[in-house]
Formats: C-alpha cells, structure tokens, sequence
C-alpha cells in the first residue's frame, strides 16, 4: 500500500516536470468538451495506455520495447492529423466523413462521432488517449526508478501493474486539473476577445509541436535534465519519508521497496522450537531454477535434517561480492556439522541472465557450494525477496528463522547459524567467527569516507546526469563533460544511452565522475561481438598511481574482457574528492552502473 500511494504521489509531480510538455497540447484539446464524453476518457485511455506499455517494456523484454517504438510512430501519425484538423477546418472536414462512419459502426448506434474532429465523442476522446500514453515517456526520477525496477523483477503481476496504474492515475489527476484551469482561461478568452477560431488554431499548432518534440527526442532529451532540481528533489523526500517508515538495512543493494516479509507457505505449519528465533515462516520450494551449479538440483524435502543458508546475490553487485568470502568461509568450516549454503543467483541486468556469464563467475569467485540460476526470478518470487544481497537462515526443519538483507552483520549471522546448529543436534565445536581475508573488490567498504552512492548510466534509473544537453534515449548523441560538482557525471564521445547501458558507438569516449569514497567501481561490458575495449583510467586528470584498483595498473591501463563489475580505484592514503575518468581507446564499451566502496 505504501509503494502505490508513492506512486500515485509521483504520478501527480508530474505536471511540474519538463517532460509533460509536449503531450500537454493533446490533453488541452479537449478543454472544451464535456467531463465524462470528452475529458474523462482521454484521461483514462492515456493512464491505461502508458501502464500497460511500461509494463510490457519493463517485464516483456526486447519484443516489447521494438513493438512499442512501431506504436510510437502510428501515434505521432494519428496525433498529426489531429493537430492538423485543429489548425485546418477543410482537413478535419475531409478526415471526418471515413472515421465517423467507422465511430458510428464501433458504437453500434449510430451516433458515434469522428475520432479526430466533430460533435463530443467518448471515441474519439480515448483514441487520442491512448495515442498520448504510448507517446507519454515521463522524466525517470526516484518514484518512476522504483516502480520500474520492481516490474522488471517481480515481472507480470498484478501488484507490479497497479504500482504502474497507481503512478498513472496520479498523472491523469494533476492533467484532470490542468484541464478544469484551461476551460476557464479558455471560456473567458471567447468571452472577451470573440477567439474560438483563433483558440482552436492554437491548439493545432501546439499539438504539431508537441508531436515534433517528441519525434526530436525534445522530451526525453532537452527537457529531462530540467526535471533534476525540480520535482526530482520532491520525490526524492517522499521516497526518503517511505524510508523511515520503513528502515532499510544497511548498506542494501535494493532492487525495490521492501516486501511484507515472508509468508506461509499454505497448508504448511511451523515446526515449534526451543529457541529465542521467532519462525518466520516455511521455506518455500526452490524449483524454477534453469540450471545449478556445483549440485544436481535440490529439493527442499532433501535438505530436511540440515541447517540451510539460502543466499540471493548476482555477480556483478558489490554488496553481494564483499559478502561472498563470509559466504565461503560458513560453508568450508560448518559443513560437517549439516550447515548448507546455497546461493541462488538472481539477475539484475539482461547480462547476468547467461548461464555461462553465472559459471565463469562462480569460477572466479571460487564459489564450491551450490547455485541455483533463478534467471526467470521463479525462486525469488517464491521468497518475496526484494534485496541483493539476502541471506534466509533454515532450521533442520524446513522453518525460516531469521533473515538478513543487505551486507554486514556477520558476526551475527554466524552465531545463528551455530545456534541452529545446536538445536539440530549438531553443535560446533568452535564458538569463534571467521574473519576471512578479502582482497580486491571483496575487501568491506570504508564506510566512515564514503559519500558517493551507486548510479546507473542507463535511462531507466540514471540521475545526477551533467552533460550538456540532457540524455537522449535509444538513439546516438554526441556528449561532452564540463565542470562536475560531487555525485555528478557525464559522457564525452558518442553515446547510445539504452534503458540500462550506455554504449560507446566511437573510438575515444569516456565517462567522467566527481566521488568521494576509497574504492570506485564500474560494472563494463565488451562490444557487442565481445572483442576487448582497451580503456585508460586517470583521476584529476593524471595517471591513478597507488590509487590505482585491481584491475588497473599504475598508468591507468586495463581491458574490458568480459560483462562484470571492474575496481577502477583504491584510494591510498587520505581519501578525498576527485574527479574520475575512463576514456576507452576502443569502440563498443557498455556501461552499466558506478559503485562505491
């Protein structure tokens, strides 16, 4: 419930950004029609529209954005005509005499109207709707990030698609509004300057506007970055307040808001045990995986008898790497005494959903307990997790006795372990915890100098963007980097920016950075037909030195090998502020996301 009032709350700041601009000549076109057969259903066709689409884009994949694009091009199309029948009586005239006979045949009565001009039309009113809402890409802030993120996890459920109806209907609510205020302006402009004409002509002109601002990009390019001081900050509160209802673990890798906890399981009891850990509920089965790793598949009948550690990470998450050693060290010094550890590896970006991307992760991570590749979430939907990393701790009798979300607290999660372990019959000898040596990107943070947070380079949840210009979508765009001040970032070279990458289209690009914390980290991927990126790393604009991450030398030398999460510095000595830049030598890089450690 907190998620959709969020949402709806975000859907409504929408009229003060930007990006509203160019569909509010659709919507102010029906100032002067009635409420219910006019204005009413625009509203709802445009609210249902962009809900079903995002929801399609986010869950349905690849098909669903190219289908969508094919849709954006009949809608400017309709909405061209339209704005031309304003601007020109003879043309509304002549688009008329086929579509009202095509109204009267839809309505079955015979009373239907034009879909683009004449008498008042529940028709044509949601035609226009629903070419709005296809066209409709709002400025992606906090609320719109948190929703989007969700249904590409959860998927097609209806919870994800009212998160997306609730943002919608807010959207629909603040116009609804926008149009009671326009029919007045409107009604007294007749009233005292006899200019209903010259109103109408108006109203064409700034549909043809708004439909060759957003065949320009102006929506998503020029006005999105304008979004940033405005209603961005605003949501950015209102997501803070949800926060504080609702305390988020520390140093959590979220990938939403945070579930109601884990149910029941139906028709399936907990076990009562003699012990301070509450039970949490059942442990819910773990098919669905497309494959594991180290193991034939397991079941959950056949871990009955053992303690079982199940853990969701995905490799290229730094939250989830620097928890990976403790991980290790559980399963080797407990698994004589029945403790197993699973790790169940649930993907974030479309790259982490190959097996072999997984298998050369596990390799390199030097994982030896099962993985379970939940790459169609079939597992972390069973659990209701929302968090990279989690850890769910399983009594020898199928019972969920205690959870951590997010990295830290070791100490305590192995002294449940050893407490589960004694209620099983299985006490451990050692009474110690472990204190595993971690190196590279899977050393703890330094969380008393760290003041930068994790930033996406694609559209779908980028902030903090400074290049000049805005971010266009989908499409190349020549960028360049001026003065950043801290948390900002910008591309230099040609850029495609995707929903979650940003891809190199030439030679001598870069990405640029102004941090604050010891260790920064970037997750890259090669070109697209996997041939290396040569890349070169200076901070202040000079070679890193001592600073320099694991996988860089002093100069700032390194290749792009392989898709995953690349240490480009370690602060040696004092940390402070600076300025990062890698600039790739080679064409194709993908940039997905910025770390901080």
């Amino acid at each position: 419930m907190s998620l959709l009032i969020l949402a709806y709350l975000g859907g409504v700041l929408t009229i003060l950004s930007p990006c509203i601009l160019p569909v509010l000549p659709f919507v102010l076109s029906r100032t002067g029609q009635p409420f219910l057969r006019g204005k009413l259903p625009m509203l709802a066709g445009m609210a249902l529209t962009f809900a079903a689409v995002a929801t399609l884009a986010s869950a349905g994949g690849t098909w669903a954005v190219q289908a969508n694009a094919y849709g954006r091009v009949a809608a400017l199309s309709l909405l061209a005509l339209f704005g031309l029948s304003l601007l020109l009586p003879g043309v509304a005239d002549r688009l008329a005499r086929p579509l009202v006979a095509l109204g009267n045949r839809l309505a079955g009565n015979g009373a239907a109207a034009s879909a683009l001009a004449g008498p008042p039309s529940p028709w044509g009113s949601l035609l226009l709707g629903i070419a709005t809402g296809m066209l409709w890409v709002p400025c992606a802030g906090p609320i719109l990030g948190i929703v989007l993120t969700g249904a590409a996890l959860q998927g097609a459920s209806v919870s994800t698609s009212l998160a997306l109806a609730a943002y919608a209907a807010g959207a629909a609510t603040s116009l609804a509004a926008a149009l009671g205020i326009g029919a007045h302006v409107f009604a007294a402009m007749k009233r005292s300057m006899g200019a209903s004409e010259w109103v109408r002509r108006g109203l064409g002109a700034g549909v043809l506007g708004g439909v060759l601002a957003i065949g320009l990009g102006a929506e998503t390019g020029l006005l999105a970055p304008l979004s940033a001081s405005g209603p961005v900050r605003i949501e950015q509160a209102l997501v803070d307040v949800l926060h504080k209802a609702r305390p988020a673990p520390q140093a959590a890798h979220a990938a939403a808001q945070p579930g109601t906890g884990m149910l029941l399981a139906a028709n399936d009891t907990p076990v009562a045990m003699p012990s301070r850990l509450p039970v949490e509920g059942r442990m819910p089965a773990l098919d669905g995986a497309v494959q594991w790793i180290n193991s034939a598949p397991l079941a959950r009948d056949h871990l009955r008898g053992n303690v079982t550690l199940v853990y969701f990470w995905t490799y290229s998450c730094i939250n989830c790497i620097r928890t990976l050693p403790y991980l290790r060290a559980w399963a080797d010094k407990y698994k004589d005494q029945g403790l197993t550890v699973i790790g169940v590896h649930t993907p974030e970006f479309a790259f982490e959903k190959s097996t072999d991307n997984v298998q050369r992760a596990v390799r390199n991570f030097r994982i030896g307990f099962p993985v379970a590749v939940d790459s169609d979430y079939r597992i972390w939907r069973a659990f209701q997790n929302s968090y990279w990393p989690a850890a769910y701790f399983v009594d020898a009798h199928g019972n969920i006795r205690h959870h951590q979300f997010g990295e830290g607290d070791y100490a305590n999660s192995e002294r449940v372990i050893q407490a589960l372990l004694a209620e099983a019959g299985r006490p451990s000898t050692a009474r110690d915890v472990v204190a595993p040596l971690a190196e590279g990107a899977q050393a703890a943070p330094d969380l008393s100098n760290l003041r930068s947070g994790e930033t996406y380079l694609g559209y779908l949840q980028a902030a903090n963007f400074a290049s000049p210009g805005g971010m266009r979508q989908d499409a190349p765009q020549r960028y360049s980097v001026g003065k950043l001040r801290l948390n900002q970032w910008g591309l230099a070279g040609q850029w495609t920016v995707g929903a979650e990458r940003a891809t190199l289209d030439k030679a001598d690009g870069s990405v640029a950075y102004r941090f604050h914390a010891r260790d920064l980290h970037l997750v890259l991927g090669p070109a697209p037909d996997g041939r290396a990126v040569r890349f070169l790393v200076t901070i202040d604009g000079k070679p890193p030195g001592d600073s320099h991450g694991a996988d860089i030398d002093a100069a700032g030398n390194g290749a792009v090998t392989q898709t995953r999460l690349y240490q480009l510095v370690r602060q040696a000595g004092k940390v402070g502020e600076h300025t990062f830049e890698i600039r790739f030598l080679d064409p194709g890089a993908q940039a997905y996301a910025f770390t901080f450690g």
